[in-house]
């Protein structure tokens, strides 16, 4: 598709500060999120975020480099805050130029302060007002905001209601503590945008409809298991790694609801052993983790053990297409997905709805 042929760019303050054409961000998904998708989201003019959580530091320092290679436009990279080796990958990050990082859990002042320094945009995902409040006086540039509906780890507040919670908390779009909000959870089209915008948002964030694209990397069988999928078909279990989180109805995922709490923990230790072989890791630097995400939040020893569950029960399903022995991660959205449009066809066919309904709304 040409230029020209192209649907108008929405510039928004989250636009205008990341580089890109379309407020439009795809959200860095472990073991989805790889140079490809984040490279075809980049060059349709959204950004795309690399997933580096459930990749060692080489592993990242190649996927940096393999994205770079595929696209000149800006991309992020999602950390975890936590992780012991934060502050490596936030020096590699700067080496390369990356863009943006992100976080699922708010970076300490320190971090910010270090990547802003060194030209980032730094933009943590948050599930409250008040956290949005808290980051934003430590120097956060953005938050995503994601509400019950998005899949993953998630709250229990419908987006309709903490998007505008968040925005009004932090000022409106003009007030002196206002940074731009992006909204995830339950979007998909032009029309979600839109409302989106309305809200008070600067953008929307998309996992499951990124993840069903032709560009993901998810294996076909696996992404034909979400197409058949209605609004009915995820739940929000706490049987995965002891935090909500929101997956498609399986029969291990009903297994897991319906299983006894020893044999949860005994397969979360198995599992995050596997983990801890395949990424080099060692079991002090993973007693550290769990140390620090104790001290970071209010998990429990169970939920920190539990928590080595949900790499590989991911990867079973994400990467080794293995639905039955996997878990998939999945948005409420799944039920209204019934195409694997490429990333420039989705964000297309998005800002076109978009710009359709904005000139219809009475003025």
């Amino acid at each position: 598709m040409t230029d020209a042929a192209k649907a108008a760019p929405i510039s928004t303050r989250f636009t205008e500060m990341v580089g890109v054409q379309y407020p439009i961000v795809q959200t860095g998904m472990g073991w989805v999120s790889g140079p490809s998708l984040t490279a075809a989201t980049a060059n349709a003019g959204g950004l795309g975020i690399l997933a580096s959580a459930t990749m060692t530091y080489d592993e990242l320092e190649f996927a940096i480099k393999k994205t770079k290679s595929l696209t000149n436009k800006p991309f992020g990279v999602n950390l975890r805050a936590d992780a012991t080796d934060a502050n490596e990958r936030v020096d590699l990050m700067i080496r390369e130029g990356v863009k943006v990082a992100s976080f699922a859990l708010a970076p300490k002042k320190e971090l910010i302060a270090k990547l802003k320094d060194n030209g980032l945009v730094v933009v943590p995902s948050i599930g409250a007002a008040k956290h949005a409040v808290k980051v934003a006086s430590w120097g956060a540039d953005a938050v995503i905001v994601q509400g019950g509906e998005g899949g993953g780890h998630t709250g229990p507040v419908a987006t309709t209601l903490l998007l505008p919670s968040v925005v009004d908390a932090l000022g409106g779009n003009d007030g002196p503590t206002s940074i731009p909000v992006i909204a995830a959870g339950g979007f998909f089209d032009g029309r979600g945008l839109v409302a989106a915008l309305a809200y008070g948002a600067d953008g929307v964030a998309m996992g499951t409809r990124f993840l069903l694209t032709s560009d993901s990397a998810v294996p076909e069988s696996v992404k034909q298991e979400y197409l058949k999928r209605t609004l009915n078909d995820t739940v929000v279990s706490l049987k995965v790694d002891g935090m909500p989180h929101r997956v498609l109805r399986t029969q291990l995922v009903e297994a897991l609801e319906n299983g006894s709490r020893a044999k949860a923990l005994v397969a979360a230790a198995r599992n995050a052993n596997e983990f801890k072989q395949m990424t080099g890791m060692k079991w002090t630097s993973m007693l550290r983790d769990g140390a620090s995400m104790k001290k970071s939040g209010d998990r429990s020893w169970q939920q920190i053990i539990m928590a080595g569950n949900t790499p590989m029960l991911l990867k079973a399903g994400l990467v080794d297409g293995n639905t039955e022995a996997g878990v998939l991660a999945s948005g409420q959205v799944v039920g209204m997905i019934n195409d694997l449009p490429s990333c420039d066809e989705l964000i297309q066919s998005i800002m076109t709805q978009a710009h359709s309904r904005l000139a219809s709304l009475p003025r």
